[in-house]
């Protein structure tokens, strides 16, 4: 059963562009779906994370308006944040989904009991995760792997 699901942000809940405007503005697109899957995640007690390697409000913002109180953001290493959240919350390596694109999303897709790569990660993330999504990140990708998660979950009785 899956109890912690953390998700990559940048090319995993959006599309991997981010806008500037040349002064401080920052825009970033996020899909209503992936939206909706998370709160269904959360709603079925499942903990959500976002683990960013780049620091972003705009990412801040996202989380807290779907109520994901755990939010790292600007790491250059991941794994050790997602081990200590797990650790932290009494949460087994195999109760762990972890949800990215790209090389830095490795070590937690290759340590997490579901590793899940979105359809347009690198070849090699693909290659080392459990299962790879249908859609893209930022097009309805993290709703597929919420989805499956929760799927998984009901049949294994949870």
């Amino acid at each position: 059963m899956i109890r912690l699901a953390a998700f990559d942000v940048d090319g995993t809940l959006t599309d991997g562009g981010i806008y500037l405007d040349g002064e401080a503005g920052e825009w970033k697109r996020f899909d209503v779906q992936d939206g909706m899957g998370l709160s269904r995640l959360a709603r079925s007690g499942v903990v959500l994370a976002f683990i960013s390697g780049r620091y972003s409000p705009v990412t801040e913002r996202r989380a807290r308006e779907l109520g994901i109180s755990h939010c790292v953001n600007g790491v250059k290493e991941k794994l050790p944040v997602l081990r200590e959240l797990a650790e932290k919350l009494g949460i087994s390596r195999e109760e762990v989904a972890f949800v990215g694109d790209d090389v830095n999303d490795l070590p937690c897709i290759s340590w997490a009991g579901l590793g899940i790569a979105v359809q347009n990660a690198l070849p090699e993330v693909r290659e080392a995760a459990d299962m790879t999504t249908l859609r893209s990140g930022g097009a309805g990708a993290v709703r597929e792997a919420a989805e499956y998660i929760l799927a998984r979950n009901e049949s294994e009785g949870a």
